[in-house]
């Protein structure tokens, strides 16, 4: 057979001479090598430098790469595992929803583009390893996007489609003795791209391992591991069926064993291939507890001689629907789950197992217990990860056909794949049969789902049908069915997309069929992520709402060199992609460069399932997990006034899974003032995740209230001048222009601010807020935070000269027009009282924050302040920081969103210190009523005005904002969904604050 380009135009042809799938299960050469789970003997990685050729389209490409004398070696070299565009060539692009070809090009399925479809020719030289010479030989492509083609030694082997399953082909003979010449062809474009249109960077080439495996001549080629759990989850039966690669004698011994290696049950038999085995006083797999077992296989030929030994890890447990509720073990579910693309801003999506390392660890210590692998499957490795360290997953096949019905956000699926047509189904079919067969042996695998945003039909329903024939013990998901209730049998729950929080409890009330899950929700795209706890809530309420998956876990940006030199981090359109979706890429929980966003701090509060109620006799703890109780964790309470520790201790209390008590803690009484009272659940043991001590939940309460400054009756030096009003006493000094503001203050002749204090009522706006136009319609704000008028200056000395009250009122330029007092009240020893008065009108738009802001000298580049931290924190979205004292450099406050947005905010701040190196600086205080804070090294119109992080310049100045109230930053999605109506500020409320300002 040749190879005919005519396949990448056909959706009925996906793979030519493929082998069938297979489980991922390891084998090795004998026992002690299984045991140890090193690196296969039988295995040969040719990842590495590969001779590499690139042509635009297919009319460019060097036609005859592949014959066995031409000789590739002028060609230029890439890295394999890697992508094409992320090393040279071809061009990048993102793209949300829409098809790269969009407006270039009208093509209709199957067709592709023949003059834009990049072609990558790939050469690797090699030997074949002691170890596989004279065996049967297995060539594997563990990920290749998106078609291509084989040749070995000039003979072609075969094609294949479906960028994130293996691709696997017999090449025994096929190879020669010595150097052998292997040359694939990677084509960017086929059939199946329009099957691949996911939200994300649209990369070619051999992205994941490429290995040969030698094949023993008794080799089990598949195989099934299933269970069935019974008397109460207290016992359980194993069935081990095995499908052998030929028909021939063999023998096997399969043996049990559990976590400590303890043998449990061993058997053999000859020309067997189905084994079952019975346990009792089982230990279940959850992600509470993952426990694996041990199942090892031995192989022997009818020789009784080993062939190769097996070594799978096994979980216990059942996962199913009981009266309309998922359960595992027999309990109520909720996935406190998150989406997670395969991605690296240095490899793109050939990314690494240190990468999945700091991925589960991540995932563990911030409580979350389930990922979709959105949207397409993910390298094996990361399935024995979560089966390791226990996550429940959704495991989705690579199916996404979104610009193919949905423009724009207009649904019009008129010519949609792969919907009813028959040309499709076979194609669709082999994707899911290739995800499930090679992953169905993983405990963490809760759900198969169909794929992602492709609407609906008959096709998406027989890959449901499929997941339930093969395999009973899993549920089936798919998302699209709501767009067309015809289809509603492609999935065994109720699944939506950035549903509200109303939405979804107005389906839960109606008694529906079906749970609830949000297979996307929170979307949290730049400064996002407000008003999760609204959907948490909703975990209480309703049995049948089961939880959801946040979009996404990373931010998909590309780390490159600009044209200074910079290495920086770019979006898409940083590359001159057209179309593009610009920053729609920056969505995750983390950042690009794996660093941690501010939003993960609230992720982790919410998600956390020991809930921590502190109480005036003690602490009230509910534990939600289903199975375990709180043995394994330390309670330590903590009794703080601003950074001091009044009383500190610990509690050892051991609380039955779901159960809630009251536990008495000796807290002291009658303290003077405000004390902040935390109790914390920590490991008492070291775990695969983190250390013995950290921190998994924590609850915290305030009582008391804080103490203000103490102020003093002496008399000031008052100077009354033609143009401004000095106010002195002892070393402290202030100047009031009479047509500007504060324009001078000083402690021990140091000079703080270099312009006067101004209201400010806007920020830099939101990923959020440009989705739903918030930036445009409160745009008069942004205007009245830049120019305004001092319409009116007086002041009031009291009789004794002790206080001074300078007196502005600001007119600023909105429709209909209104003001701001503010009121300087200058008192002994150098404290200023600031009172900032807003004047609330009708018919003007929502208020992004009512404050002050201060314009210091950068010197001052440090802050300490009580409040909450220790990340930025939002009126939305600050359950999960912690009031206490924090202390940052102002550098250290700009959240690296992909557009620089507002950032850096502090919730119920208590008093803030502004610092130099010396620790002289200027404090600023609550009076009455704790406030909102920023401190960063930029204004909020130097943030509004770049698109990168790296076009902000070199800062001069450290700008202080002090806030009445700022509004929250939403997140229930960011293309219309408006911030949470009791996290805005509307403008015809009058508003009166105050704090104060003294030296630190």
């Amino acid at each position: 057979m040749k190879a005919d380009l005519s396949w990448l135009e056909n959706p009925e042809i996906f793979q030519v001479n493929r082998l069938e799938p297979y489980s991922d299960h390891k084998y090795y050469l004998s026992i002690e090598n299984a045991l140890k789970s090193e690196e296969m003997e039988l295995k040969q990685s040719l990842n590495g430098r590969w001779y590499f050729s690139f042509a635009k389209n297919p009319s460019e490409r060097i036609v005859d790469f592949y014959k066995l004398d031409y000789d590739c070696h002028h060609f230029d070299m890439i890295d394999v595992p890697g992508h094409i565009q992320m090393q040279g060539y071809d061009h990048m692009q993102y793209i949300n929803t829409l098809y790269p070809w969009d407006g270039h090009e009208r093509l209709r399925p199957p067709h592709i583009s023949l003059t834009d479809n990049p072609v990558g020719s790939y050469v690797r030289y090699f030997e074949v390893n002691e170890n596989l010479i004279n065996q049967q030989t297995y060539l594997r492509f563990d990920g290749v996007e998106t078609a291509f083609y084989v040749w070995l030694n000039g003979e072609f082997v075969g094609y294949s489609e479906d960028s994130f399953t293996p691709s696997t082909f017999d090449i025994t003979n096929y190879l020669i003795a010595g150097k052998n010449k292997l040359a694939v062809e990677v084509y960017k474009r086929s059939s199946a791209s329009w099957l691949e249109d996911q939200d994300f960077w649209r990369f070619s080439g051999i992205f994941r391992d490429v290995s040969l495996y030698g094949i023993p001549q008794v080799h089990v080629q598949d195989m099934f591991i299933k269970s069935e759990l019974f008397n109460q989850y207290q016992e359980a039966n194993i069935y081990v069926d095995l499908k052998m690669k030929d028909v021939q004698p063999f023998y096997c011994t399969v043996s049990l064993y559990d976590a400590n290696m303890k043998p449990l049950y061993k058997i053999q038999k000859c020309n067997h291939s189905c084994f079952d085995m019975s346990l009792k006083d089982i230990h279940l797999w959850s992600c509470e507890n993952p426990y694996l077992y041990l199942l090892l296989i031995e192989v022997y030929d009818e020789n009784k001689q080993l062939q190769e030994v097996i070594p799978q890890k096994i979980g216990l447990r059942e996962f199913k629907m009981d009266n309309g509720v998922m359960k595992l073990n027999g309990k109520r579910i909720v996935f406190r789950g998150v989406n997670r693309h395969e991605f690296s801003h240095v490899k793109g999506r050939a990314i690494t197992k240190e990468d999945m390392l700091f991925d589960i660890q991540f995932m563990k210590t911030h409580n979350i217990n389930a990922v979709r692998t959105s949207h397409y499957p993910n390298q094996s490795l990361w399935y024995d990860l979560c089966d390791e360290y226990g996550i429940y997953l959704i495991d989705e096949t690579n199916l996404e056909s979104h610009g193919s019905w949905q423009k724009l956000g207009a649904c019009e699926p008129s010519w949609n794949v792969p919907g009813n047509y028959p040309q499709w189904k076979a194609a669709v079919l082999d994707r899911a049969k290739s995800m499930l067969e090679r992953d169905k042996n993983h405990p963490s695998i809760l759900i198969w789902s169909c794929g992602n945003e492709s609407y609906a039909g008959t096709n998406i329903v027989e890959m449901a049908h499929f997941f339930r024939t093969r395999d009973t013990s899993r549920l089936v998901h798919y998302e699209g069915c709501v767009w067309n209730r015809d289809y509603s049998d492609a999935t065994d729950m109720e699944s939506r997309m950035y549903a509200k929080a109303k939405e979804i409890e107005e389906y839960l009330r109606n008694s529906p069929k079906k749970p609830y899950i949000s297979c996307e929700y929170m979307h949290a795209m730049g400064n996002s992520l407000g008003g999760m706890e609204k959907y948490v809530e909703l975990e209480d309420r309703y049995e049948q709402y089961q939880g959801g998956f946040i979009w996404d876990y990373i931010d998909q940006a590309v780390e490159y060199t600009n044209q200074y030199g910079e290495k920086v981090l770019g979006y898409g359109g940083d590359f001159k992609d057209r179309y593009t979706d610009y920053n729609f890429c920056g969505d995750g929980i983390i950042f690009a460069n794996r660093t941690l966003s501010p939003k993960a701090q609230e992720v982790k509060y919410l998600y956390q399932d020991i809930m921590l109620e502190p109480t005036k006799d003690g602490v009230l703890i509910h534990n939600k997990m289903l199975f375990e109780s709180t043995q394994k964790y330390q309670f330590v309470y903590q009794m703080k006034q601003g950074d001091q520790v009044i009383q500190q201790g610990e509690i050892d209390i051991d609380i039955a899974p779901g159960k809630k008590q009251e536990i008495h803690i000796p807290w002291l009484t009658h303290i003077q003032g405000e004390v902040i009272k935390t109790v914390s659940a920590q490991l008492k043991q070291d775990t695969l995740w983190a250390k013995k001590g950290f921190e998994v939940a924590f609850g915290q309460i305030t009582e008391g209230k804080y103490q203000a400054l103490e102020v003093e009756e002496k008399p000031l030096t008052i100077v009354e001048g033609d143009g401004n009003i000095g106010v002195r006493y002892n070393d402290f000094e202030a100047l009031f222009a009479n047509n500007e503001g504060l324009i001078s203050l000083k402690y021990a002749q140091q000079e703080f601010i270099s312009r006067a204090p101004r209201p400010v009522f806007s920020r830099a706006a939101t990923d959020n807020e440009h989705g739903y136009g918030h930036d445009f319609d409160s745009a008069m704000w942004f205007s009245a935070s830049t120019f305004y008028r001092c319409s009116q200056f007086d002041y009031v000395i009291n009789d004794n000269h002790s206080e001074i009250d300078v007196h502005y009122e600001y007119t600023l330029p909105v429709f209909p027009i209104t003001t701001v007092d503010i009121h300087f009240i200058v008192r002994s020893p150098g404290i200023i009282k600031v009172d900032y008065i807003y004047h609330g009108k009708a018919q003007l738009p929502e208020i992004p924050l009512l404050g002050m802001c201060f314009k210091l000298y950068n010197e001052y580049d440090r802050f300490q302040y009580l409040g909450r931290g220790p990340l930025e924190n939002y009126i939305d979205r600050k359950q999960g920081a912690k009031i206490d004292v924090y202390e940052s450099l102002v550098k250290d406050n700009m959240s690296p969103y992909l557009l620089p947005q507002a950032c850096g905010n502090r919730c119920d701040v208590r008093y803030v210190d502004v610092m130099n190196a010396q620790h002289q600086g200027l404090r600023f205080s609550m009076i009455e009523t704790p406030f909102e804070m920023t401190v960063l090294p930029y204004s909020l119109q130097m943030l509004e005005s770049v698109m990168h992080q790296e076009e902000l310049p070199k800062s001069y100045f450290t700008y202080v904002t002090i806030m009445a109230k700022q509004m929250g930053v939403g997140g229930d999605d960011s293309w219309g969904a408006p911030v949470l109506e009791e996290y805005c500020i509307k403008a015809h409320k009058d508003v009166h604050f105050s704090f104060e300002i003294s030296r630190v």
